[in-house]
């Protein structure tokens, strides 16, 4: 049973972040405690954390206070997300894992991401021989991979925590059990969902509870999903992957439970529990780039993050970026990402289904061979062909037939932490469109992914091998870019977005915005944002848009539409002095949350 009620705060919402869940708060039956004020920006000691909801942050705050560390932290946090922002993330979906241990200084990645059946193949999306509607594949079982988001958690806290996995779930079964408070964001996202919630009564019982739309300040309540959170700390993920949960997650895909009356078609997946046995969470060695004297690190494919931020890094190593004025900086900005994409679209997918050369995308030999496309008075003509990452070409020619860009969706959500030891988490999550497929697993309380649509439907060029078809056992591509950056081999700063192809976009300003332009880590977060991915046009957000410099970049060739929102950052800095500062969004996604465990000191 999902029960809403009407929140009416008996206390002023002045508490501190900090303060707001140091012990488990008392609330009345049925009724959730005052949620945690929003702030954007905190420092202190004892450890950082930063994301996109208050309630998740106060959860990673709180197992730090009790003496978790950095991984313990960030799956406390992850997991409440998955109450707080279910729509986005949780265990449906999946995400990459990204670590610095500071006793061994070294950098280490989990790759969670969700994969096909085994019965995949390149027809996946097909039928009589022509690509589904893409709305038809999300909201369908076909869309479903196996979910990689609790293997994760489990997996990180075994190889790195301190806490029992059961432990850093608590705090998140107890947001589940005793609910949230809506916010504008969580009802502007319900309703952009209701017509397709409405047709599974799983998902319209928990999300149109009453059958409306939440209202903002009103109460949700999630009891099914702290139940599963218990039974995964009681029984571990083999819950999951080979017990009665991943039975019932098999049984929902097969057998979407659609609302009679619905006049939507669902197709049904083909998920068996020998896919869900067969999920391994791979652990494997991050992406790695030098720039400016930093060491940068990321997520390795399946996901093509961390391999084009570090390509668009290595690009802009020949430009003394901090030496240009803005719309120079903006012009080297944007046609390095054009560039890095346009390879990107062609060379990556998952590693164990193409010859993907990661060590060749991130040679700064072949970053030089494309670097000297650009020049200052003239824009690159877009969509741009590819080069060969093993042949990096001579006098400064494109090469190759142009791969177009797949399709992927814009939620997800991204966590940053740190504790006192100097270990650092830079995570993403996700489970793909806003909303996921629609599909709730009936009595679990969460939604499924649809991850599989981040795959091509059909080969995005004629002619030219496509790395991201579907096949048996396969990861999807993804943008995912969760990035750590080293300086002497101590953390500098840590940062990572949602929003799809735009975090690679995302990531890079932040990080070029941060090392190169002098902003600090909130102001580089906070900056107005554009998005250049190999199209003829910039998507851009509006207040980048009224910049001065729009003009001037037009002038030479630019071309900008507004593309809203872009992105929902979030990061860590280690200041000199020791503290930590943590650095969300001040505005983007209603405004994101960062609190430190001691900002008294």
């Amino acid at each position: 049973m999902r029960v809403l009620t009407r929140f009416t705060p008996a206390l002023a919402l002045a508490t501190a972040l900090v303060s707001a869940l140091a012990t488990a708060p008392s609330a009345a039956a049925g009724r959730a405690a005052p949620p945690p004020a929003k702030t954007p920006e905190a420092v202190g000691w004892g450890g950082a954390v930063a994301s996109v909801d208050a309630d998740a942050t106060a959860a990673g705050i709180e197992v730090l206070r009790n003496g978790g560390n950095a991984v313990d932290a960030a799956v406390a946090t992850a997991a409440a997300l998955g109450v707080t922002e279910p729509y986005s993330a949780g265990i449906g979906g999946g995400g990459y894992f990204v670590y610095y241990d500071a006793r061994t200084r070294t950098v280490q990645t989990l790759d969670g991401r969700e994969t096909a059946p085994g019965t995949a193949g390149p027809d996946l999306f097909l039928e009589n021989g022509q690509p589904l509607p893409f709305a038809d594949a999300v909201t369908s079982g076909l869309s479903v991979g196996v979910p990689g988001t609790a293997a994760t958690w489990e997996r990180a806290v075994r190889l790195w925590g301190s806490r029992s996995f059961a432990e850093v779930l608590k705090p998140a079964e107890r947001i589940a059990e005793r609910g949230f408070t809506v916010d504008q964001t969580f009802r502007d996202q319900t309703a952009a969902n209701e017509d397709r919630f409405r047709d599974f009564p799983a998902t319209r019982a928990l999300f149109l509870p009453g059958g409306a739309v939440p209202a903002v300040g009103s109460t949700l309540r999630n009891p099914d999903l702290a139940a599963t959170y218990r039974q995964l700390g009681r029984q571990g993920t083999r819950a999951l992957y080979q017990g009665d949960l991943g039975a019932d997650i098999v049984r929902t895909v097969r057998r979407p439970p659609v609302d009679p009356a619905a006049t939507r078609t669902v197709r049904p997946g083909k998920l068996t529990a020998k896919d869900l046995r067969g999920y391994d969470v791979r652990r494997q060695q991050p992406t790695h780039v030098a720039y400016r004297g930093l060491d940068v690190y990321s997520i390795a494919p399946s996901s093509s993050g961390g391999t084009t931020v570090g390509e668009a890094l290595n690009i802009l190593e020949r430009s003394d970026l901090g030496r240009l004025d803005a719309t120079q900086y903006y012009h080297r900005f944007l046609e390095a990402s054009r560039i890095s994409f346009a390879d990107r679209n062609r060379w990556v997918g998952d590693p164990r289904f193409s010859d993907v050369p990661t060590a060749q995308l991130l040679s700064q030999r072949y970053a030089d061979s494309r670097a000297c496309l650009i020049t200052p008075d003239h824009v690159l003509a877009s969509p741009l062909a590819p080069g060969d990452p093993r042949h990096p070409a001579t006098g400064c020619a494109t090469a190759g037939t142009v791969s177009a860009e797949g399709h992927e969706g814009p939620n997800t959500t991204h966590l940053t932490v740190a504790d006192r030891w100097g270990n650092v988490v830079s995570y993403t999550l996700t489970i793909e469109q806003t909303g996921g497929s629609a599909i709730t697993v009936p009595g679990r309380g969460f939604l499924l992914n649809n991850e599989l649509t981040d795959f091509s439907f059909t080969p995005l060029t004629p002619g030219v091998p496509d790395p991201n078809l579907p096949g048996p056992g396969k990861r999807p591509r993804s943008s995912i870019a969760p990035t750590i950056v080293l300086k002497d081999g101590r953390p500098f700063f840590a940062a990572g977005s949602p929003g799809g192809a735009t975090i690679i976009t995302t990531v890079l300003q932040v990080l070029t915005g941060r090392i190169d332009r002098g902003l600090s880590l909130e102001q580089a977060i906070a900056a107005p944002r554009a998005s250049q991915r190999n199209a003829a046009a910039t998507g851009a957000e509006p207040a980048f848009l009224a910049l001065p410099q729009r003009a001037k970049l037009e002038a030479i060739g630019h071309l900008f539409t507004d593309a809203g929102e872009i992105g929902a950052a979030t990061g860590v800095e280690r200041l000199p002095d020791g503290r930590w500062l943590a650095a969300a969004e001040p505005v983007r996604r209603g405004g994101g949350a960062a609190a430190v465990v001691d900002p008294a000191r």
